[in-house]
């Protein structure tokens, strides 16, 4: 995307009032409005609050809200010319269940209360396979315990990926852990019973890796 694409996403990302982009600063020093009272001040009423982290287009989270007209989404992205493709078909076509927030995913406490969250989805995030440490593949011991404080005491965690990878190194760790996985799948295009949400909602990268019989796996778990 050529610079003068990306600046025009981003003045337009400013204009839409389903958007949110505060400073690191802002976020880090506790100013951010909305932490806590996200149903309160934003969605204006009492409907589970759901997470996608890494959103990227944003098209899961519209997917999400379009299905789910009775419950809220956020999706998070540190690059907002990414999400402005989401945001701008929420505005679009009048949603009011979906947000959007740039930042990092490693400051989502920052933007969240405890126990303010029902659900988080974790969609084809990057699975670092070079890298000899973890501590940016999302679903490692840290990450699980930020999003542990921000979603209820009963909360769902959702991870999505094309990769054989993330998918096993995943349960390794869930698994090693003691967490709770109430449904695992290497290829939930080829099973029965995968959950509606995981196969009626794809994204652009998604319906290229089917073409290419590429498998889509799929957990659903809680942490302890």
């Amino acid at each position: 995307m050529g610079s003068k694409n990306k600046l025009k996403r981003f003045k337009e990302n400013e204009t839409f009032g389903n958007v949110f982009q505060p400073t690191r600063e802002e976020v880090v020093s506790g100013a951010f409005p909305l932490k806590g009272r996200w149903n309160a001040d934003f969605f204006k009423n009492e409907n589970p609050l759901i997470l996608e982290l890494g959103c990227g287009k944003g098209e899961y989270s519209v997917g999400l809200a379009e299905k789910y007209p009775d419950r809220n989404f956020v999706g998070i992205d540190i690059k907002g010319a990414r999400f402005w493709r989401g945001a701008k078909t929420a505005v679009e076509d009048g949603m009011h269940n979906v947000a959007f927030v740039r930042t990092q995913i490693e400051l989502i406490d920052h933007v969240f209360g405890e126990n303010e969250v029902d659900e988080i989805w974790i969609t084809f995030p990057d699975p670092q396979i070079k890298y000899k440490r973890t501590k940016h593949r999302m679903t490692n011991s840290e990450f699980l315990q930020l999003y542990n404080k921000i979603l209820k005491p009963d909360g769902i965690m959702n991870l999505k990926t094309d990769s054989e990878f993330m998918h096993g190194y995943t349960l390794g760790v869930l698994h090693g852990e003691g967490h709770e996985v109430l449904y695992a799948n290497h290829n939930v295009y080829n099973n029965h019973g995968a959950p509606e949400e995981v196969t009626g909602i794809q994204t652009f990268y998604e319906k290229q890796y089917l073409e290419i019989d590429k498998a889509i796996t799929y957990i659903r778990f809680k942490i302890k």
